[in-house]
């Protein structure tokens, strides 16, 4: 009988695989002095309180609070990641809870900053800024503030909000208990006749599986079980929906939309043109619908068909080091500063590797101003992982240069450009390795691979954007919206978006009822945006080299010192225009040439 491979503890895995955190602080003792030393410095803050009309005063706030910040981050990153690397170890989840409840604190002691900006007579803040050198600094970051002056309310209304705000959440927190605690799936049999209860984890895995009955049944037995709770989810959803209309109309925004869009100065052609550019597209879709049919041979494709690659998984066993190799030749077009500093980061400590007990599940890139770029991995040795790494790796690398290159106050990226960082090096990774992979069965894996990137980012997400467009819209006009007119919004798009030759089962109209993200309103567009945009420079960049990566770490030192369109804009991709969205659809169009071969 073999031995069970067990997962190693903490202390068994070699110094040379963890992450060194040790170097924000060498102990919990010298962390403690530093909080203790926050505790001490934050008070102080309160001080500025009724001054700040004074140039020098506003200064020496911003100076201050910017000491404070950059502690209380380097503390709160310390406390996470020890925390996250044994999430069983009581004393990390000790500091973890300390700086977690110490942070509602400070925020209220700096709370009183923004509201008396704004309510000082126009001109007083620019005039300030031109009195004092040292604030043109903070000049873009203060304007930013200032134009949110037509939305902010009086004293009494901005805190009558603020204390109905945990209410207005509360559709989302519904979703939440009801989907995740609450709703039970019946079982279904697997591939070997077992039966086995079906839940939203194991749904994903069945939803792939060869055989058609499974998928099938996955299908039917998910979206019946929404079906029994249609009208209690509709009136979460568009509770939720209308809470964010009166939210809008309350602050004087022309729509929901604007709501959302305006505070980051996201024109809104930039979310209509990129539902009119799918549409105008969806030829491409529709064909890739039939060659998938082809590919697998079915006399009629279902909604429940479109998961299953044409394509099993190759196996494979990629060591580590292995992945850093591929990885480095992949990304050979970004020039040669951009993989010295990827070789500093494997070097020195940035990436914790392997799996332990207790350890956080999943995959992310984290740190702060003052510290390294971290990345947590559970690496498995197969080729989803390398992907892993060469995407936390593009969210480091662009946090490594924003911080390097801007202040503080501008290191930190928008959630619109974070995507892009991350995404070039997944596309650079996966193009390089269709371009160079003989076996044809692992690159047919491959190219389905990246069409299905394609689709479920950029397609899939559009339909739930216009999903939110007239739904919102509806609710924005004052018209009720019941769980039928939820499915046969959700059905009309399914027909429109997948064409003619598939079968657009019934039970896909209840799909609107699971997705958690139509609760954070006009949120996933942001995953089509980000996906063109990187595929805009990769195609640059690989057609014109040297100009567009210094253009694209262009937009890597940028960080937040522009507005986001803007810092695109200036590295060469205009996201107000339909062409990156196009561009990724011209590149969908070639992966299904590959394909339909």
């Amino acid at each position: 009988m073999s031995e069970v491979k067990k997962v190693k503890r903490r202390e068994e895995i070699s110094k040379e695989d963890k992450w060194n955190i040790e170097k924000i602080y060498a102990s919990a003792e010298e962390w403690e002095k530093d909080f203790i030393k926050l505790k001490e410095m934050a008070p102080k803050l309160r001080e500025f309180q009724g001054r700040l009309k004074d140039s020098r005063e506003l200064l020496n706030f911003l100076k201050l609070d910017e000491e404070i910040s950059r502690l209380a981050d380097k503390l709160f990153v310390y406390a996470f990641l020890k925390s996250d690397e044994d999430t069983s170890n009581n004393s990390n989840q000790s500091i973890k809870n300390k700086v977690e409840a110490y942070s509602a604190e400070l925020a209220a002691m700096e709370a009183f900053f923004i509201p008396e900006i704004l309510s000082y007579e126009e001109g007083t803040i620019e005039k300030a800024i031109e009195e004092n050198q040292e604030l043109k600094v903070y000049k873009f970051m203060l304007q930013r503030v200032l134009k949110r002056k037509p939305h902010i309310l009086s004293k009494d209304m901005e805190e009558l909000m603020a204390s109905v705000s945990d209410a207005l959440n509360a559709p989302s927190s519904i979703f939440g208990m009801l989907t995740n605690a609450d709703m039970t799936f019946p079982t279904i049999k697997d591939e070997e006749g077992n039966e086995v209860e079906l839940t939203e984890g194991n749904y994903s895995i069945f939803i792939k599986s060869k055989d058609v009955k499974v998928r099938e049944a996955a299908f039917k037995a998910l979206f019946n079980t929404y079906e029994h709770f249609k009208n209690t989810i509709a009136s979460s959803l568009t509770s939720s929906i209308k809470n964010f209309s009166f939210v809008a109309k309350t602050r004087k925004y022309n729509s929901s939309l604007e709501a959302s869009l305006k505070p980051n100065d996201i024109p809104l052609e930039v979310y209509d043109n990129a539902i009119k550019t799918i549409n105008d597209n969806l030829d491409s879709l529709h064909r890739y619908v039939r060659t998938k049919k082809k590919l697998l041979g079915l006399n009629e494709i279902h909604m429940y068909d479109l998961y299953v690659p044409v394509i099993d998984a190759p196996k494979s066993n990629i060591e580590f080091n292995e992945g850093v190799k591929i990885i480095k030749e992949a990304l050979k077009p970004l020039g040669e500063e951009y993989l010295k500093i990827f070789d500093e980061g494997i070097e020195s400590g940035w990436i914790d590797i392997y799996e332990n007990k207790g350890k956080r599940k999943g995959a992310y890139s984290w740190g702060s101003y003052d510290t390294m770029p971290y990345v947590l991995l559970n690496y498995n040795y197969e080729l989803n992982d390398v992907s892993t790494l060469a995407h936390e790796m593009g969210h480091s690398i662009h946090s490594y240069y924003s911080r390097k290159e801007q202040p503080y106050t501008y290191a930190d990226y928008t959630l619109f450009c974070a995507e892009v960082a991350s995404t070039v090096n997944e596309n650079l990774l996966i193009n390089y390795l269709i371009e160079n992979e003989k076996d044809e069965k692992k690159k047919l894996y491959l190219i389905n691979t990246q069409l299905e990137q394609i689709r479920t980012t950029v397609f899939r997400q559009i339909m739930f954007a216009e999903f939110e467009k007239i739904t919102h819209e509806k609710i924005d006009a004052g018209e009720p919206l019941t769980s039928e007119d939820l499915c046969k919004i959700y059905h009309d798009l399914n027909v429109k978006y997948f064409g003619e030759d598939i079968i657009v089962d019934k039970e896909i109209d209840m799909e609107w009822a699971r997705i958690p993200h139509f609760y954070n309103d006009f949120y996933v567009y942001q995953y089509a945006t980000g996906y063109s945009a990187a595929n805009s420079f990769v195609k640059s960049i690989l057609e014109d080299g040297g100009d567009t990566v210094e253009k694209y770490k262009g937009f890597l030192k940028a960080g937040g010192s522009d507005y986001p369109i803007n810092i695109l804009k200036k590295a060469g991709v205009d996201m107000t225009t339909p062409k990156p969205i196009e561009d990724t659809i011209a590149r969908f169009n070639e992966l299904l040439d590959m394909l339909d071969k």
